[in-house]
């Protein structure tokens, strides 16, 4: 197969703008001599040959403006010096590299040019880019009437190529890493070749002076990772450029005047990319649980740590972050107070025991262990190839018959989790290389699959690892940037038209790189995979994921192609599907993230960004701009009539003055011509999304005031009846617990093959940001085998539930459900471990008994405890029959009953007890909801503590909650002051 290129309009734009640069400016070829510095400057060897521009930087900054309105791009009021240095933005996938080679080529043709070196910043894309100059080399002999080129990669050891590019009158092209000649400095070790004087084949001349008299034209791939030090700043400016222009796809310098820009907004608008669907794997549990991963725990002389993942709150933002937790922590303080981590509580204990590390935890869940969390990630991972296969598979079915050949991409951050050697240098299959294979054997012998033409080639076969090797050929772990990857990518571009090449045994297609559809590759590596046909990337990254949510992405953005090599377009056709290590919500949140990292703005106004647009022309036909001056004025007016914040981000105010056809602008710009209004409204359209407005939640904080008058009269009545404190002892009847623990095992247990969630969302990118839409969800058994190595059942469970080995064994014995044990062993005793402590608790409740002692409650801590809430959560009390202006309530029923109390003429007062005031249980503190007191018929007098909590259906509260308010039950009972303890929902339902 040949790669085809097509001519793309697109393209072509970027390459017109480009030459545009220099129309009117006097070129031409400019001669030097190349003397011998070791002969005191005697003549040697030929006369070299170089590029010559008169630089008129007025008339080039005209021609750039007048391709920034074409372009509607933001105006520039300068060339940069040393030299001219421009920036082109193209989205990953889009051709930039063809686009950059054409360019060249059509800069000789028009101006005759002929001295170009090409800037890269890693080897990946060095040699990516001399695949690119083999792959075009028909096309543009074709196109270009056999134009005559050499291209080489700079190699200190072949310094004649060198020599050849200053002498040649032909077109010479360089392909230079920065790190070849960053380190200029005299007197250093590391010092570069290229700088040095006494190499014999250039006789005394420093090869950076032989390019330096050229005055290349110097293309930088991706400046952010090449110019981005002092020293390569330097090595570029030693390279003695007549202009450089900066290909990207995200330009962190944007000093520079921006010619053309196709981001990830326009690619995707016009389907020049493909489309990003997000999946990600979840245990299927319920969401109001809260997230807490044990990821390790360490210990010292004096400290016992843990590092967690949950989630955090940050700047508005909820993300999964790695904490490290002590003893004594709360984890909704570490949590940057959000709600869900409340009940979790404080860290009671850290176990770093080797083979039983483990959290405790003074709510629920009570434990988390470490062995847990890597069975979890076992299934998840599991889970993630198994999908990424049948996603495949489903591709194949409908991409085939296009002649289009699917590739699945799998980064890994540990090779020997994919394959090891033994001593005899044999291949070891290791966990994904076996998981793949289980998994891919299942799918491919489902009926639907029958029709592929290559579902008989065995598992073995339609997988393999590109990794860098070692000097004995042992595949080692690399960061991506080493000598052992050159030879690394290298291999995977000599794949690379196979690898889109279709098995065929008619055809004789039937290459290792023919069957191979499944590629497992080093995370390291992550500029090395850029294949059109890769519809599949995921990530099995066990450590902090490196890399970046663009470079997964970019690996596969490619429009497909055929076995013709034709680009197949349209979404229809293109969808990447990324198997993310996270949940897809953040996996766009991340990405925006990494745009604004990036230097991408979305929906933001600065002040020059209305300077292109176009208000009139003068007498040679050029466009006139608004420019910077009146765009800057437009800025201004817009922040002090509250259209935008004071980031430039658009407001409400602006939303609905565009969707009403009502903004207002300032005199002096509408009076440009009759058209400003309507030119402006479309150009906020473009930028600023009316249905994406941020409204920042406007409520206010209130501080809850405590009445002190009332702290008399009926309140003292209710008081007396609850002021007084108990104490409780337990007792324990082993038998019977035996016994109903037993029962309900026997009842309540059911185990399940592990069950997963897989979502699923389309990602789509425009000027107000990255958002997801349709997104799908279904649930899948995690594994059908059965486990192969049990684990101790009874020394989890004595951990989990404090019980000696001889309780244990007789309450498993009895229930008789250690059949489902080998089911799923880690669910198995998890459930077995929460309905024995449920058991426990439902024991210890029923012997605790309370007695009332001397010890009562403050009062005076109503004055000193200072509440607050925010409005949507505290009730205004308009008169005098309840402690504090305001009723904190949590819920929707606390909050009607806070309504019944002051509408109901027979509550004569009513307190929403505050938190401090706790009653001791054996299972934590109770803190009761109300306390009323009532006047029946205007005689007899009525004293309650209501719980509406425990009204509540009781599968819908937790069994901990449930036992808390049985006690507080005997609490009360125990003081006998008169009170009674009810469980209502309803004040109407009480007398």
């Amino acid at each position: 197969m040949k790669i085809q290129f097509d001519e793309l309009n697109y393209q072509q734009d970027a390459i017109n703008s480009v030459l545009r640069v220099f129309e009117g400016h006097e070129i031409n070829q400019s001669l030097f001599t190349i003397s011998d510095k070791r002969t005191q400057g005697s003549l040697f060897g030929e006369h070299g040959v170089g590029n010559k521009v008169i630089k008129n930087y007025e008339r080039m900054l005209k021609n750039v403006n007048q391709i920034q309105i074409d372009n509607g791009i933001p105006i520039s009021d300068l060339i940069p010096s040393p030299f001219p240095q421009f920036n082109i933005e193209m989205e990953t996938g889009t051709g930039k590299t063809f686009v950059y080679l054409k360019s060249i080529l059509e800069l000789n043709k028009a101006y005759g040019f002929t001295k170009f070196v090409i800037v890269v910043p890693s080897v990946a894309i060095k040699e990516g880019v001399m695949k690119t100059i083999e792959m075009t080399k028909d096309y543009f002999k074709t196109q270009m009437n056999s134009v005559i080129y050499n291209s080489f990669m700079y190699n200190s050891s072949k310094l004649d190529e060198v020599r050849n590019f200053a002498e040649s009158n032909n077109i010479e092209i360089m392909v230079i890493n920065i790190q070849a000649f960053s380190k200029g400095k005299k007197n250093n070790d590391n010092m570069n070749i290229i700088y040095r004087d006494d190499m014999d084949k250039l006789n005394g001349i420093r090869p950076i002076d032989l390019i330096a008299e050229t005055n290349p034209i110097v293309i930088i791939d991706e400046p952010q990772s090449v110019d981005n030090t002092e020293n390569a700043k330097k090595a570029i400016e030693a390279l003695n450029p007549s202009v450089s222009f900066r290909y990207s796809a995200t330009h962190k310098n944007t000093e520079y005047p921006l010619l053309y820009r196709l981001g990830p907004v326009e690619a995707y608008q016009h389907e020049l990319v493909k489309q990003i669907e997000v999946a990600g794997i979840k245990n299927d549990v319920d969401g109001n649980e809260a997230y807490i991963k044990l990821l390790n725990v360490k210990s010292n002389k004096t400290t016992i740590t843990a590092s967690v993942e949950m989630y955090v709150s940050s700047k508005g933002n909820i993300d999964k972050k790695e904490i490290k937790l002590k003893q004594g922590d709360d984890l909704y303080l570490k949590s940057k107070r959000i709600s869900t981590y409340e009940k979790v509580g404080f860290v009671q204990e850290i176990s770093a025991e080797p083979g039983n590390e483990y959290i405790e935890f003074s709510g629920e869940p009570s434990i988390i262990r470490l062995s847990q969390s890597n069975e979890n990630d076992r299934q998840i991972k599991r889970g993630q190839i198994r999908k990424t296969i049948e996603e495949h598979l489903d591709k194949e079915l409908k991409l085939n018959s296009q002649g289009i050949k699917v590739l699945s991409l799998f980064f890994i951050d540990k090779v020997e989790k994919y394959r090891s050697y033994d001593e005899n240098k044999n291949m070891v299959k290791e966990e994904y290389a076996q998981i793949f294979e289980a998994e891919y054997n299942k799918l491919i012998k489902k009926e639907k699959y029958k029709s592929l033409i290559d579902r008989h080639i065995p598992a073995e076969e339609v997988h393999d690892g590109y990794f860098s090797v070692d000097g004995k050929g042992i595949p080692k772990n690399t960061k991506g940037d080493t000598a052992a990857d050159e030879s690394t990518y290298k291999i995977i571009m000599k794949d690379k038209e196979q690898l889109l090449t279709m098995y065929n045994a008619e055809k004789g297609k039937t290459d290792k790189a023919n069957k191979l559809r499944f590629i497992f590759s080093h995370s390291a590596l992550k500029e090395g995979w850029d294949n059109p046909n890769v519809f599949q990337i995921c990530t099995l990254i066990e450590t902090k994921d490196t890399i970046t949510k663009r470079q997964k992405i970019g690996r596969g953005l490619r429009i497909a192609v055929n076995q013709e090599g034709q680009r197949v377009p349209g979404f229809e056709t293109n969808t990447l599907t990324v198997m993310a290590n996270e949940s897809y919500e953040d996996f766009a949140n991340g990405l925006q993230r990494e745009y604004e990292e990036e230097g991408m703005k979305f929906g933001i106004f600065e002040e020059n960004s209305f300077s292109s647009i176009v208000i009139g022309t003068n007498d040679l036909g050029e466009k006139i701009p608004l420019g910077t001056a009146k765009s800057k004025i437009l800025i201004k007016f817009m922040k002090e009539n509250k259209y935008i914040d004071s980031k430039g981000k658009g407001s409400l105010k602006l939303a609905e003055a565009i969707e009403k056809d009502e903004l207002e602008l300032p005199e002096e710009i509408l009076n440009i011509n009759e058209k400003m209004k309507d030119s402006i409204t479309d150009f906020v359209k473009n930028i600023f999304d009316t249905n994406k407005v941020d409204i920042k939640n406007k409520d206010e904080r209130v501080s809850i005031k405590v009445r002190k008058e009332l702290l008399s009269g009926p309140f003292l009545e209710i008081w007396d009846k609850i002021k007084y404190k108990t104490k409780y002892v337990i007792s324990f009847d082993s038998d019977a617990f035996i016994h109903t623990a037993s029962a309900k095992l026997r009842e309540e247990l059911s185990v399940k093959i592990a069950k997963l969630e897989y979502q699923k969302v389309n990602i789509v990118t425009d000027q107000s940001g990255v958002r997801t839409i349709n997104e799908t969800s279904t649930g899948f058994e995690a594994s059908e085998e059965e486990y192969t190595e049990a684990p101790d059942i009874i020394s989890y469970l004595q951990n989990e539930t404090k019980l000696t080995r001889k309780t244990l064994i007789r309450i498993l014995s009895n229930s008789e459900t250690l059949r489902d044990f080998r089911r799923n062993p880690q669910m198995y005793m998890m459930e077995t471990a929460r309905i024995i402590n449920s058991a426990k608790k439902n024991a210890i409740v029923d012997g605790v008994k309370y007695e009332r002692n001397n010890e009562e409650y403050e009062q005076s801590l109503f004055l000193t405890d200072e509440l607050s809430s925010y409005t949507t959560n505290a009730l205004k009390v308009n008169d005098n029959r309840s402690l504090y202006d305001h009723i904190i309530y949590d819920s929707t029923v606390e909050k009607e009953f806070a309504i019944e109390c002051e509408k109901d003429e027979n509550v004569k007062f009513y307190i929403k007890l505050p938190s401090w005031f706790k009653v001791k249980t054996p299972l934590g503190p109770y803190n009761p909801d109300w306390a009323v007191l009532l006047e029946k018929f205007g005689k007899e007098k009525l004293y309650f503590i209501v719980e509406t909590k425990g009204s509540i259906a009781s599968e819908d509260l937790r069994p901990t909650e449930l036992s808390k308010i049985k006690c507080g039950k005997k609490h009360f009972d125990a003081i006998d002051t008169g009170i009674d303890f009810v469980k209502e929902t309803s004040l109407k339902n009480i007398y």
